[in-house]
This record gives structure tokens, sequence and C-alpha cells, in this order.
């Protein structure tokens, strides 16, 4: 590794095993939440599944990626940058289609605590890789201070994700799940 770039990266090194490690780890607690789900005799549907499980094992795993990528030998930050940057634009892209598949699904009705934690967080924290990522390719290594606290926010929100469904199926088991609305709402008749 360049002297002038190895002591940027080596200063993180310890942050980037702890956050990588974590989102490793968690990404096995998804696991178990879908277990959870599918014992639980709820039946979510694909579209649900997409919308509010899967994404939480892309965060981790960007987290996880992120990590990485930081820990790589690198020769210059330039690199390095333009991977953080690029995952950084495809969190973004992905969390277009979460929120698209969560407004598009009908087994539960998303409230403002499920728009910020599923969509409005992670999309903070994507463009945050993005620019910093974009920034650390133009070897400013100060963007660190960004894109550690981006990549931990994801792991924050893969747990408070999973946490979130536990709960809810916890406080919900024992009812049924709601049937998904089979057409146009019926008007009463006069």
């Amino acid at each position: 590794m360049h002297q002038a770039i190895a002591p940027s990266l080596e200063a993180w090194a310890s942050f980037y095993v702890i956050v990588g490690s974590s989102a490793g780890a968690l990404t096995g607690l998804q696991f178990v939440v879908m277990t959870l789900i599918s014992a639980s005799g709820r039946t979510g549907g694909l579209e649900t599944i997409s919308a509010f499980g899967s994404p939480n094992v892309v965060h981790f795993c960007a987290s996880l990626l992120v990590a990485s990528i930081l820990s790589i030998p690198w020769r210059g930050l330039h690199t390095a940058g333009v991977a953080v940057a690029l995952s950084g634009a495809l969190g973004v892209v992905y969390v277009l289609i979460v929120m698209r598949r969560a407004a598009r699904q009908r087994t539960y009705q998303p409230v403002f605590e499920d728009w910020l934690w599923h969509v409005a967080l992670p999309i903070l924290a994507y463009a945050v890789l993005f620019v910093a990522g974009g920034v650390l390719a133009g070897a400013v290594p100060d963007s660190l201070f960004f894109i550690g606290p981006a990549a931990l926010l994801l792991v924050f929100i893969g747990i408070h994700n999973a946490w979130d469904t536990v709960t809810f199926l916890t406080a919900t088991s024992g009812q049924p799940s709601p049937p998904p609305p089979s057409g146009p709402p019926a008007t009463p008749s006069e």
C-alpha cells in the first residue's frame, strides 16, 4: 500500500473489522427472522417479503461490502472511492425499487415509521456512500468520516427492521393474516 494512503485506511481498520463482522453475522439474524415468519403461519407473500425482509439482507451485505472494500490494500484512494461510490449508487437504485415494492404490496399497510426505516434512512445512507465515495476517489481521506457512519447506519437499519418484524409477529401471533383486497372497495347500495 502506498505510504500516504496507508495511515488513512489503516486508522479505520478496527472499525471496519467490527462493522463488517457484525454485518456478516447479522445476515444470519435475517434467516432466523424468515424462519419465524414461516413458523408463525402468517403468509405475507413474496411482495411483502421483498419489500420488508430481503432489504435487510441487502443492507447488511452492503455494509459488509463497504468494510471489505476499505480493507483491501489499495495503491490509491481513487479505486476504493469509485468502488464505494458505485456501491452507494446501486444502493439508491435498490431502495427506490424497495419503495415501489412496499407501495404495491397489499398484505401490510406501511406507516410513517416503516417509510422512515425502510426507505428514507437507507436512501440517506446509500446517498452518503455515493457522494463520500466520489470525494474519496478525489483522494480526500476525510470522506472516511462519512463512509464509516453510513456503513454503520445500514447495520442499524437492518437490526431495527429485523427486530421490528419479530415484534410485529410476536404481537400479532395467533391472529390470522388479513386477506389481501380482492378488488375495488364495494360501494354501499341505496
